[in-house]
């Protein structure tokens, strides 16, 4: 997705996500490639049904095409079978998936349903909520998720949580005091999830609890240097000048993308980190380095770098593991954060289909069915929107096909 946590965590959830039950399938969806259709469709409530049903089907072109279905039915229609199936599904996997598709829809009454889903005793839809309310904020919510916040242990849902309460905080003082609490206290786990949503929503208010953290060797160094580039607080420049003569190697990427983000020397830094790649990509041995370089060049480009991602497409299109792995994190990472920004630098390839094909690997890794949903709908919306025969419209239906939605 998403960021230099999760990319730390993606290898392993991208291990696991084959052990699990991913997108959904029926059919009386598109098969892949297929020409996607102008405008969404109308389908009959058996054959919507049945596509629900199959949302957790074990083959995989069945759920996909399944959820494909789902996400080509008028939102009038597909909205109200998908909240019906949220709260009465018998499996708990089909609800989770009926609830992330419901996202895509932007139908007002779907809050009802995610706000029920907090309150689930499954961990899915309970990060599923918390993941739709850090991008839609109701600060009504504020309460509630404080109270959360001192309960949920959740591996992949403190999170989700963490970063719904992050995104109120930027305008309501009373969910900040616990979020600077929780950069140091707790495993490190939870505390790299607490630095990176305070870096993404540009939390200065709590500068000064990740300005200490950035100051200390150890796990959460690195993080905490590219939260603090991301703040955009010129007095890092202190802190970051001088751990760049103390921090190992592993953390100097970190430390040069956060100086590129607070708009210092920032072309000598954004090549330090591709050359670093480039290195990296050619000599065995260094992985973390290699790790390092690009998830720095994942932050300038969610930033809005365009050198960023093209050095990453350059570096990785040809490239094998261990730098394919990485570098297509990297890459999914910017397609969930700056949707926009991938788009260009894929319209923009002479070759796109190598390009894609890295990208899909990065989703492939990643676990953050939400953030590739909204991503679903924006790159859907486009397709419908851009002319017949653009180049932009062909763009869209490749990613369609390549991603499988």
């Amino acid at each position: 997705m998403r960021s230099t946590h999760r990319i730390k965590t993606a290898l392993v959830l991208g291990v696991l996500c084959f052990l699990c039950v991913l997108c959904g399938d029926s059919t009386v969806g598109l098969a892949s490639g297929a020409q996607e259709p102008g405008a969404p469709q109308t389908v009959s409530p058996a054959q919507l049904k049945a596509a629900i049903d199959k949302l957790g089907d074990l083959d995989y072109a069945t759920r996909t095409n399944a959820a494909r279905t789902v996400r080509r039915t008028a939102g009038a229609q597909a909205a109200p079978a998908l909240m019906q199936a949220v709260s009465e599904h018998a499996d708990g996997y089909v609800r989770y998936r009926a609830l992330v598709l419901l996202t895509g829809f932007n139908d007002p009454r779907a809050k009802d349903s995610i706000r029920e889903a907090m309150s689930s005793p499954n961990d899915r839809l309970r990060a599923v909520a918390y993941g739709f309310f850090e991008h839609n904020p109701d600060s009504a919510m504020i309460p509630a998720f404080l109270d959360a916040l001192e309960k949920e242990q959740g591996e992949f849902v403190r999170p989700a949580l963490v970063r719904a309460l992050a995104s109120e905080a930027v305008a309501n003082a009373p969910a900040r005091p616990p979020l600077v609490r929780d950069v140091t206290r707790g495993q490190d786990y939870f505390r790299s999830a607490v630095i990176e949503a305070l870096g993404d929503f540009k939390a200065q208010y709590a500068f000064d609890a990740i300005n200490g953290v950035a100051k200390l060797d150890g796990p959460l160094q690195s993080d905490a240097a590219i939260a603090l580039g991301k703040i955009g607080d010129k007095r890092a420049l202190e802190t970051l000048a001088a751990i760049q003569h103390t921090a190992p190697k592993t953390a100097q990427p970190s430390i040069a993308a956060a100086i590129c983000l607070l708009g210092v020397n920032c072309d000598s830094h954004e090549n330090y980190l591709i050359e670093t790649l480039k290195f990296t990509d050619k000599n065995a041995g260094f992985q973390e380095l290699l790790r390092g370089a690009a998830s720095g060049l994942a932050a300038l480009g969610v930033a809005g770098r365009a050198d960023a991602v093209e050095a990453l497409l350059t570096v990785g299109m040809p490239s094998r593991d261990p730098t394919r792995a990485p570098v297509a994190l990297a890459l999914a990472t910017v397609a969930l954060r700056n949707t926009p920004m991938i788009l260009k630098a894929l319209e923009a390839q002479k070759d796109r289909g190598p390009a894609i094909d890295l990208v899909a690997e990065g989703f492939d890794m990643l676990e953050e069915d939400l953030d590739k949903e909204r991503f679903f709908t924006a790159v859907r919306r486009g397709f419908w929107q851009a002319p017949a025969g653009s180049a932009s419209r062909e763009l869209m239906q490749t990613l369609i096909g390549k991603l499988d939605f």
